[in-house]
């Protein structure tokens, strides 16, 4: 599999499957954004619910490689591609438990001050855990 500093596991669930049978495409976009924002608040800090700045998505992107269904279980490695002054640079991999790629993507978040909208620059504890995802 491809280099990715975090790997988080996540089992798929009955209502993600569409009427064709496999996972909707949305869910993939999902998926993806759960795994970053559960290592933002988990090991940034980052403060969803009242914290001073908010990471806002200003692009996505995610081409499919195989069809996957529930009850499957996904390993989705991610890394950060680039972390500017303020905004960064997911890469997510989706791959099943034998090892098959299901789905790569990205996200690019600005983060911004809560009010204003206006961006700010990532800082600290924050900066770091992001750091951490860089190759």
């Amino acid at each position: 599999m491809v280099n990715y500093p975090h790997w988080q596991t996540v089992p798929l669930r009955w209502k993600d499957n569409d009427v064709y049978g496999h996972v909707n495409n949305v869910v993939h976009y999902s998926l993806m954004d759960t795994v970053i924002n559960t290592w933002l608040i988990e090991r940034g800090g980052l403060d969803i619910d009242s914290g001073p700045a908010i990471g806002l998505c200003v692009e996505s992107r995610c081409a499919y490689h195989a069809s996957v269904s529930f009850p499957d279980t996904l390993r989705i490695g991610l890394r950060v591609a680039h972390l500017g002054r303020s905004s960064v640079r997911y890469e997510i991999g989706m791959y099943t438990a034998s090892e098959t790629l299901v789905a790569e993507g990205h996200f690019v978040h600005v983060f911004v001050d809560r009010e204003s909208r206006r961006p700010v620059e990532v800082t600290g504890k924050l900066r770091e855990s992001l750091a951490e995802l860089a190759v």
